[in-house]
């Protein structure tokens, strides 16, 4: 069966174009002015100029647009969460099926109900304290497990993972969870508190999921929609009452929600929130290294200083061998005033061989004074006289010994005698600075009295000096005649000159003023005390 069979072949078949812009003719000549009541929201400022807008209020929305011509024409600039009054006319957008209001005026009728309930909540929890810094926990600088609260199929966790991985060798715990909707707020608050409830490792929590030392709580961006789950009261209180500490990377850098102020550090973005989470092991192998090259340094720094300090307090004391030649040579002295072993044995031995000698001749003329006694009185004899030669080495050892001793009680003398050396050094530079400075003196005062005495000074002040024809001064006018030739010396150069000469004035003789006594030398000052000199 063709189309000219059908019951309703007679009616017109129109094309898509020509429906959708007849509904946009029929819209602007129905709808040709608006005035329009509603909160703003999806704000975007496009790069051409042109602004793209959402009004809403609790259960429609309707699309913007103000076009680059009107936008400087406005009286107030568009942000999210403005409740305003708009004018303009309802146009359709034939490409995507949709209709929208083309914006020429917009004026502001208060702040958006959402936004002024987001403003009570936040003064609400600002007033309990969940916003205080002193509340804040700090992050662990080395965390050996990081969890992780995202969705699992977005890109957001996959950015964190790679970031992770090239900065820091870490266990990472995920937490699937939707981030967008009405659960969205449950889930998140029940993965933060399932984090927490993990017990320690120390606490006997050493089961097959251990406990992470920090939790970041990640999203990316989206309109205010899209992220009000993390406005919420419950989560946000969920976040302040948790133990780890928690990292809030919900958005891109403008968006701001509820979560970002109870949280312990914000992140603009879910790399930055991995990049804070985490430290750089590069850098911390180089930190390392570093310390550890300082550490040598400074030692061995340190011992050099040491060795440099023990030099010079040692270059302050006497010798060993200084402190011992005296009594060495004393000891050697003695040594030679003893008497040779061979000395003290040499009578006994004489003796000895005397004995003997006369033992043979009694043996030889056949005497009656048997062996066996003389023998015994030579053995009575020799002992006798080893036993006195002994006495007497001990006796004078024992004295040698005495001597060593008196002489080794004087070294600490001797020590401490030369300990007194620097401050005797320090007095005798002390009363040699005062001597110099009071010669500094009394050759400063000299100098003032040989410039104060110097005949040439008085030219330097503007006088001459009067010298007659035979050479001498001048020391008066009477001195001096009419027509006299005269020779005037001032400073720089002399002048002849002819005393009351053809055409001159008479001067009135200036009145002579008292010559200044001349001063007298101040005596050089007692040198008695404190001189070494």
């Amino acid at each position: 069966m063709t189309d000219a069979d059908a019951p309703d072949s007679n009616a017109q078949a129109y094309s898509v174009s020509e429906l959708a812009f007849a509904l946009k003719r029929t819209l602007e000549d129905r709808y040709s002015f608006v005035r329009l009541r509603g909160e703003l929201s999806k704000v975007t400022h496009h790069s051409n100029g042109h602004v793209y807008l959402t009004i809403k209020d609790d259960k429609a929305a309707i699309d913007g647009v103000v076009w680059k011509g009107n936008v400087r024409q406005l009286q107030i600039r568009p942000e999210h969460g403005l409740e305003v009054i708009v004018t303009g006319k309802i146009t359709t957008y034939p490409a995507g099926s949709r209709y929208q209001i083309v914006i020429e005026t917009m004026e502001a009728a208060g702040i958006g109900a959402l936004l002024a309930q987001l403003e009570r909540l936040k003064a609400k929890l600002a007033a309990e304290g969940l916003f205080a810094p002193e509340h804040k926990r700090p992050l662990p600088s080395m965390p050996a497990v990081v969890g992780v609260i995202t969705s699992p199929t977005g890109a957001v966790i996959r950015d964190i993972l790679h970031r992770i991985r090239d900065r820091w060798p870490c266990r990472v715990l995920v937490w699937p969870c939707v981030v967008q909707g009405d659960a969205a707020a449950g889930q998140v608050s029940a993965a933060i508190r399932g984090f927490n409830a993990i017990a320690p490792s120390h606490e006997g929590g050493g089961g097959p999921v251990p406990r992470p030392d920090i939790i970041i709580v990640a999203r990316g961006g989206g309109s205010v929609e899209d992220l009000w789950a993390f406005n919420d009261e419950g989560l946000a209180r969920t976040v302040a009452e948790g133990v780890i500490p928690l990292i809030s990377a919900v958005g891109h850098e403008t968006d701001t929600t509820l979560i970002d102020f109870v949280s312990d550090r914000r992140a603009p973005t879910p790399t930055a929130a991995a990049e804070m989470a985490t430290p750089v092991l590069a850098e911390l192998r180089a930190l390392v290294s570093d310390y550890d090259r300082r550490l040598n340094t400074c030692g061995g720094r340190v011992i050099e200083e040491r060795r440099t300090r023990l030099i010079s307090a040692a270059r302050g004391l006497p010798r060993p061998a200084d402190l011992l030649a005296l009594a060495q040579q004393r000891l050697d002295l003695a040594v030679r005033g003893l008497p040779r072993l061979d000395d003290l044995t040499a009578p006994a031995e004489r003796r000895f061989k005397e004995v003997a000698a006369r033992l043979d001749a009694a043996l030889q003329r056949n005497t009656d004074i048997h062996a066996r006694d003389l023998l015994k009185v030579t053995a009575r004899l020799s002992p006798d006289i080893l036993h006195r030669q002994r006495a007497d080495c001990g006796r004078r050892v024992e004295d040698l010994g005495r001597r060593m001793d008196l002489a080794a009680r004087r070294v600490p003398e001797r020590v401490a005698q030369h300990a007194r050396l620097p401050a005797l050094q320090e007095r005798l530079n002390a009363v040699t600075r005062r001597r110099l400075e009071r010669e500094t003196d009394r050759l400063i005062s000299l100098d003032k009295l040989r410039v104060s005495l110097d005949p040439n000074r008085p030219l330097e002040l503007g006088f001459a000096l009067v010298y007659k024809a035979d050479g001498s001064i001048a020391r008066s006018a009477a001195e001096l005649t009419s027509g006299e030739r005269v020779n005037l010396k001032f400073k720089a150069g002399d002048r002849d000159a002819v005393i009351d000469g053809e055409g001159s004035t008479p001067v009135p003789p200036a009145p002579v003023a008292a010559p200044r006594p001349t001063p007298k030398p101040k005596p050089p000052p007692p040198t008695d005390q404190g001189s070494l000199f």
